[in-house]
């Protein structure tokens, strides 16, 4: 994606936001552009082209680039401007480290409930985002849109994390996957680092719908494991 196809998309967006609208929302227009991808590691982010394409002031901008760079999102380099952030395999090692503890941890916390008596009917309710981004990746891959695929599995992601019922884990997953995302680029070959994994998400999910909670969470434990060590293998293979 061209940065005038991104700025035309970002457009889209400020009827979305009004004359009022706070540095806030204006980060989570950004930071979903970061997590769908559109906004590779080294990005610059022209205050002047999206200022206009959203909108808003330059202060309300700055200040929402001032909350991705405390994300860890967006890196401010002195008379260069602000580009979005390049990862190290450090970063790697730490995202999949809080990968574990909330994803595990959320299938975990739904075990103790469906074994507490959770309503068989409120877990099929609470599975609906799970299955809905399962299909959505298959039906990716399907039209062979790998991009979209790496979108469909960030919505598995999130909606896996959701199954805790914590706002606040919803939050950090969400912030969590944008970071992830920038550090997915790695990848030369989308296809052939997403694909893999389509199944492994269809697998998690009929677990978690059969109710068979301690394999759901041991398979995603074991998912995670394969997946930061292929990233971190590509790290070793060539700069971030």
């Amino acid at each position: 994606m061209t940065t005038s196809d991104w700025l035309e998309e970002l457009q889209a967006e400020r009827t979305g936001l009004g004359r009022a609208s706070t540095a806030g929302r204006v980060a989570d227009v950004l930071r979903t552009r970061i997590t769908e991808g559109h906004l590779p590691p080294g990005t610059r982010l022209s205050e002047e082209d999206i200022g206009a394409a959203l909108g808003v002031s330059r202060n309300t901008l700055r200040e929402a680039f001032r909350l991705l760079g405390h994300e860890r999102l967006l890196l401010h380099e002195f008379n260069r401007g602000v580009f979005v952030r390049k990862l190290t395999v450090d970063d790697v090692r730490d995202l999949y480290q809080l990968r574990r503890i909330l994803e595990c941890g959320a299938v975990r916390r739904a075990a103790e409930r469906r074994r507490a008596g959770f309503s068989a009917d409120r877990w099929v309710e609470l599975l609906v985002p799970v299955r809905d981004a399962v299909e959505e990746g298959e039906a990716a891959a399907a039209r062979d849109r790998w991009v979209e695929v790496g979108t469909a599995n960030m919505h598995f992601h999130q909606a896996v994390a959701a199954l805790a019922q914590s706002p606040r884990v919803t939050e950090a997953m969400g912030h969590l996957l944008a970071e992830l995302r920038l550090v997915f680029h790695v990848m030369d070959a989308p296809q052939a680092f997403h694909q893999a994994y389509l199944p492994e998400n269809r697998a998690i999910l009929e677990l978690l719908a059969a109710g068979e909670l301690d394999a759901a969470e041991s398979a995603m434990a074991t998912y995670l494991d394969a997946a930061e060590a292929q990233l971190i293998d590509a790290y070793a293979a060539g700069p971030a």
